[in-house]
């Protein structure tokens, strides 16, 4: 209409993920308007092996630079900012007073805690499956051990903790100066009743931890407070800016993929690979070798297998021998992985054979990996080439991906028809197709890759009312760009590789188990 004026809405993600923490913008429509992004480490403290500290003071500081970064170069007016919500990598957990302050924050595959696992073990060797069967979570990744640690070699500050949070939890602390937890993280604690989706205090009482410092629990997509006036003032974020419950973020990012229906299933390629099958009925693994997670959607759950570090390891080999592709992306703005995936693209389905050994197929209650390794290759650099390397680290990624679906099928009695594919890996084309090869299925990529943050926008736009229901938000924003068909004649050849793969990975471990070489990773106690 003339003379009327419309103002763009916005909604903000904020995503704290293992190797990187973003921050980024969407309008109501789903679109991204902007991302700042910075990586991030976590340090090992050398007096305790395995440990990874997450320092929050640092590391809010890079959020709080990343939040202003995106108002200012976007020149975007902070009073058009509705919402903001939060995601993280799950497990990772904070610990604070009665005021409220911190006290300690490890990150999520903080692996300090082996006697307190060996102990529990010891002391009650059926208890990790009794809670597995309450929680859906064993003692590898959650909180259980970790603040057993705590209480162990740090009395002070477990005599002095009033409350435990998640990662993203902490992140709407810092805004709002409210603690509260959301399901889709808190549950992945072991201290949830997963059915119930809230606190279960007799799970703390078996373990001998503290009953009492478990907050408020709000579904994901709740509002919680307005971001306060100190906030404001550090980040240029205005106080009418509503900040949502998020959540956990392989459960957000099947949000941003509208995985969120009985029988939907997504694979999430970031640092780490998760498999997500959604259900509305859930029975916990009588093995106890899958997690199960509350959905970020009320009464919906998910199981979830993971696969550890196929992100990580590209970012390793990109560091470690991709000189040359950086000096050319610092000329020409190509990237390092655009680059490599050209010339993977020309290598055979297979790698000439070449088999590596990074993650393992899940097994929650017993879990850990090989050494690193890359196998059956011949001093022929005309065929064994960095490309080929290259091919082949992808190709574990697909085939680890293909044991935790079966895996998952298994106790499901089911098998997705498609996949949803998102995250970083999604980018590349060659990783698109080489997963619906392996896995046999179509792959659908969306426009918005970055589905953690956009599940997280989703949320914000639930508890502002921008959207009337998950349902209705998903109708809005989510598209499709792309879709893979498997190609018969490589599934075939994958699916011989796939076999040799699982032998040579249960010989790979069987040398780790024995001393010979070293895990990649293993949970605590194991």
């Amino acid at each position: 209409m003339k003379g009327w004026i419309i103002v763009q809405k916005y909604l903000m993600a904020i995503d704290a993920g293992t190797g990187s923490v973003r921050v980024i913008l969407f309008d109501v429509y789903g679109n991204e308007i902007c991302v700042s992004q910075s990586e991030w480490t976590h340090e090992e403290d050398s007096r305790y092996p395995g440990s990874m500290d997450f320092d929050v003071h640092t590391n809010f500081n890079i959020i709080s630079e990343l939040i202003k970064e995106t108002i200012t170069k976007n020149n975007v007016d902070p009073d058009n900012i509705v919402a903001i919500s939060t995601t993280s990598m799950r497990e990772a957990i904070v610990l604070y007073d009665e005021n409220g302050k911190e006290l300690w924050a490890c990150a999520n595959v903080d692996s300090r805690s082996d006697n307190e696992v060996i102990n529990l073990n010891k002391s009650h060797p059926k208890l990790e499956k009794e809670i597995y069967q309450v929680s859906g979570q064993t003692f590898s990744l959650g909180a259980i051990p970790r603040i057993l640690w705590v209480k162990n070699n740090l009395p002070n500050i477990y005599q002095h903790m009033k409350y435990v949070t998640m990662l993203n939890d902490w992140i709407t602390y810092r805004l709002t100066n409210i603690i509260s937890v959301e399901p889709s993280n808190g549950c992945t604690t072991g201290l949830f009743n997963i059915k119930n989706r809230n606190w279960d205090s007799t799970l703390a009482k078996k373990v001998s931890l503290k009953d009492d410092i478990y907050p408020i629990v709000h579904e994901s997509g709740t509002f919680i407070g307005n971001v306060t006036k100190e906030i404001a003032e550090l980040t240029g974020l205005s106080t009418n800016t509503q900040v949502v419950a998020g959540g956990g973020d392989a459960q957000l990012g099947c949000i941003g993929l509208g995985v969120i229906n009985e029988g939907d299933a997504a694979v999430l390629g970031g640092s780490f690979w998760q498999y997500e099958y959604t259900t509305t009925n859930i029975k916990p693994d009588k093995s106890s070798r899958v997690r199960v997670n509350c959905h970020a959607i009320p009464n919906t759950w998910q199981y979830e297998a993971i696969a550890f570090y196929p992100g990580l390891v590209m970012r390793w080999f990109r560091d470690s021998f991709c000189e040359l592709e950086k000096y050319i992306q610092n000329r020409t703005n190509e990237s390092v992985y655009k680059q490599m995936d050209k010339r993977a693209a020309k290598v055979p389905v297979g790698s000439y054979g070449i088999i590596t050994t990074f993650s393992d197929k899940m097994n929650y209650i017993s879990w850990k990996h090989a050494a690193p390794s890359f196998i059956n290759f011949k001093l022929d650099s005309t065929k064994y080439n960095k490309a080929t390397f290259y091919r082949a680290i992808m190709e574990n990624a697909a085939f680890v991906t293909k044991g935790n679906i079966d895996l998952v099928s298994d106790i499901t009695n089911t098998y997705p028809d498609t996949i949803i594919f998102a995250g970083g890996a999604s980018n590349s084309d060659l990783w698109c197709q080489i997963v619906s090869d392996v896995l046999n299925k179509p792959v659908k990529v969306p426009v918005v890759k970055e589905s953690t943050a956009l599940g997280a926008a989703i949320c914000a736009g639930i508890g502002s009312n921008i959207y009337e229901s998950f349902q209705d938000a998903i109708s809005k924003v989510i598209k499709i760009e792309k879709e893979y068909q498997p190609i018969k004649e490589n599934h075939l050849i994958y699916n011989k590789l796939y076999k040799n793969w699982e032998n040579v990975y249960l010989h790979q471990l069987d040398l780790a188990d024995k001393g010979l070489t070293e895990h990649m990773w293993s949970s605590p106690g194991v």
